[in-house]
């Protein structure tokens, strides 16, 4: 059973740090590009970072410089470490899969989310 578990989420003070897991299971992890998403109630869903099978990876305008995503073939896990958090960093974050990158916005491969949220 394919399966993304988020964690790392909770609440923090304004230009406080978190760092979200992603942990895969039921798919061939390597043979995946991970994408970070994020998202609140009534908006619509915004990207975040992604990283290619590669290790390539790509940001938001309005997270580079203060998150990073990484990943970790032998844990199955994909990170995002996200710094200097404000309060619009306040949502749900989740994680998505994809066999191809460019497919990654439209994959049904996600977690269900962490919760994270700034308090000014």
């Amino acid at each position: 059973q394919v399966q993304l578990v988020e964690s790392g989420g909770g609440s923090v003070q304004a230009g406080g740090s978190l760092r979200l897991s992603c942990k895969a299971f039921g798919i061939i992890f390597r043979n995946n590009a991970f994408g970070w998403y994020r998202q609140t109630p009534g908006n619509q869903r915004e990207f975040l970072a992604s990283i290619t099978i590669g290790g390539n990876k790509r940001y938001a305008d309005s997270v580079s410089g203060r998150f990073s995503i990484s990943r970790d073939n032998t844990e199955n896990t994909v990170y995002l470490q996200m710094n200097n958090l404000k309060p619009e960093d306040t949502a749900n974050y989740y994680c998505a899969a994809a066999r191809i990158i460019s497919l990654l916005g439209n994959s049904e491969t996600r977690g269900r989310g962490t919760q994270v949220t700034v308090s000014s």
